[in-house]
């Protein structure tokens, strides 16, 4: 998928409520040290805590490190520290979306194909599921079809509530040798959560985080977490202190809204323009993001949607050639460089025909800078054949007498001779190039159809 999405912004702790660590004491062991030294900063409405433990192998200036056992069910607990804010019912419910994506750049400009390639390999199955019978307090559980790594729910924020997903995707099925677990993609799990607007639809954002993992085999994150801290036990006290403590659960981290989220059209480029409505057919540079985005759906480069969320038509229209392959692969960056340059295929055969009734006199008009002058006595128009077949010539020839192609039942070239020879797909083969004819149509009124002639 191709969105560049910006790691995770400093996330810091509120601890003002006490209702928090009221709720977190029954499974946070060694957290509360580390949530008084996050305290300072306020931060965003909810909290997001995924039951796992991180890394203690992760230095202290890089993000967290969390490991996860395919299949395995895991809690997200969701905790809402403004109750204040939802406790009138018109705002009773909110929903959150959680995904699994790619962390690497490089996997972001390919996620929709390496999603496909997963969904050819694994058919039937899902990346993200929720488990809902041990899930407390969501409402409305939903896993699309069609989006094989994103469930979402509707869950009360006076309440709080715990979500139990499971990963079922490994780390080493996205790279090119799947073995090695340690040698694994690293993944981002991204809750993201909306209220309702004034007609009842959830598409305010209100709050979004995520946190990084990677995903093993059954088991195989539990032996991977207690390598790291055998590993960490043998360094000494100086060498340990670059390393992060690990701690039973993972803290989400805040960052941007993941931006095909509800509503994110609107909260990324504002109003919709009257453009937008009435969208060009070509990306011109005063393109808006709304159009371009509009015009990459029209001309199959959906996938490439989230990458270019946010590119203007200049934007897209000043990169190279060389960076749209860097960017989306050899195959689709020359067809959107050839696309946004208006590179069309060229046509297979190119014919001048002149209808007959176009043949009237005309004045004489001067030609050239010499005093000459010459009589234009026909009027011709170019037809571009993409196809060397009869079907074709006479679409094109039935644009130029405004009828539908089924009306032309027959086309004959008048042979100079005198004879007329009844065209076909051989006959249209053997057509020279910029070859010019005469049309004349004789119209059949009992069943309206033509005639035409080729002379």
């Amino acid at each position: 998928m191709l969105f560049c999405h910006s790691q995770p912004e400093s996330y810091h702790q509120q601890h003002s409520a006490s209702y928090i660590r009221e709720a977190l004491a029954p499974f946070l062991k060694n957290e509360e040290a580390r949530l008084m030294a996050e305290s300072a900063a306020p931060s965003g409405p909810f909290q997001y805590i995924l039951c796992a433990a991180t890394s203690p192998a992760v230095k202290q200036q890089e993000e967290s490190l969390t490991y996860l056992n395919q299949g395995q069910s895991y809690e997200i607990r969701m905790l809402n520290r403004k109750r204040a804010e939802y406790a009138d019912t018109s705002r009773k419910y909110v929903k959150s979306i959680v995904r699994v994506v790619f962390h690497e750049r490089r996997l972001q400009y390919m996620e929709q194909q390496q999603l496909e390639g997963w969904k050819w390999n694994r058919p039937g199955d899902r990346i993200l599921d929720i488990d809902i019978p041990l899930s407390v307090g969501i409402l409305e559980p939903c896993s699309h079809p069609l989006h094989l790594n994103t469930v979402e729910f509707l869950w009360d924020p006076v309440k709080n509530a715990s979500a139990f997903i499971q990963v079922n995707c490994i780390s080493t099925e996205f790279t090119p040798r799947k073995h090695g677990g340690e040698k694994g993609v690293p993944f981002r799990i991204q809750v993201d959560t909306f209220t309702t607007n004034d007609s009842g639809e959830y598409m305010e954002h209100v709050h979004s985080s995520s946190c990084q993992v990677k995903v093993f085999k059954p088991k195989g994150a539990d032996r991977k977490l207690k390598t790291d801290r055998e590993k960490t036990d043998k360094k000494s006290p100086q060498d340990r202190e670059k390393y992060q403590l690990s701690h039973d659960t993972t803290v989400l981290k805040e960052c941007s809204p993941w931006p095909d989220a509800p509503g994110m059209m609107i909260l990324n480029g504002g109003s919709s323009s009257s453009s937008s409505n009435n969208p060009s057919p070509h990306l011109v540079p005063s393109s808006s993001p709304q159009d371009t985005q509009q015009w990459l759906h029209r001309h199959r480069f959906s996938p490439f949607s989230r990458l270019f969320s946010s590119f203007s038509g200049g934007d897209l229209l000043r990169m190279s050639r060389e960076d749209l392959i860097q960017i989306c692969g050899p195959a689709d960056g020359i067809r959107l460089f050839n696309s946004m340059k208006g590179r069309y295929i060229q046509p297979r055969l190119t014919i001048y025909v002149c209808q007959q009734q176009d043949r009237i006199p005309s004045p004489i008009k001067p030609v050239g800078g010499d005093g000459t002058f010459s009589s234009f006595s026909a009027v011709y128009q170019a037809l571009y054949l993409d196809e060397l077949t009869l079907s074709d010539l006479s679409e094109k020839i039935a644009v130029l007498y405004s009828i539908s192609p089924q009306q032309i039942t027959h086309i004959y070239q008048q042979h100079p001779n005198g004879i007329h020879i009844l065209v076909s797909d051989e006959v249209v083969q053997s057509f020279r190039e910029e070859t010019s004819f005469i049309l004349s149509s004789i119209r059949d009124e009992s069943t309206d159809s033509y005639h035409v002639v080729l002379k």
